[in-house]
């Protein structure tokens, strides 16, 4: 885990609407930022699923569809640590409560796996302000 006295610098901010293109537009941030940190493949491939599944969260459950609401994707960093921060605008949700999507009962369910796969790919995921913010940490 992250050591909260570790500063992160911003490489990158913007606001992005609730739509699916917006999704296109945070892979292509990944790739950008994966290449000038010279990041392996291996850490891309997690970054890129991860985050991306984040964004998608945000923008549908968060925000709930509703273009006129935002996502702000933020990428920090220093020596140690990339982070991916994504906001949304929404009510929150308690990540605890997400039912196990690896249990029998959830296998076969379209939906559910969002906040497993972060936390399975990421080295950290630390939720503030009700899970509205998500900041999704992988060692450099």
């Amino acid at each position: 885990m992250i050591e909260m006295n570790e500063q992160l610098s911003c490489i990158f901010e913007v606001n992005l609407p609730s739509v699916a293109a917006s999704i296109t537009e945070v892979e292509n941030l990944i790739e950008k930022t994966c290449t000038q940190l010279q990041l392996s493949e291996e850490i891309f491939g997690n970054i890129l699923i991860a985050v991306t599944e984040g964004v998608n969260n945000a923008i549908l459950h968060g925000n709930q569809s509703q273009s006129s609401l935002s996502v702000h994707f933020g990428i920090h960093n220093n020596e140690n640590w990339i982070c991916f921060r994504i906001k949304d605008e929404g009510k929150g949700f308690d990540p605890e409560l997400i039912p196990d999507p690896t249990a029998p009962e959830n296998l076969l369910k379209e939906s559910g796996r969002g906040v497993f796969l972060m936390r399975s790919l990421a080295d950290d995921v630390v939720f503030e302000n009700n899970a509205t913010v998500v900041n999704i940490y992988f060692k450099r």
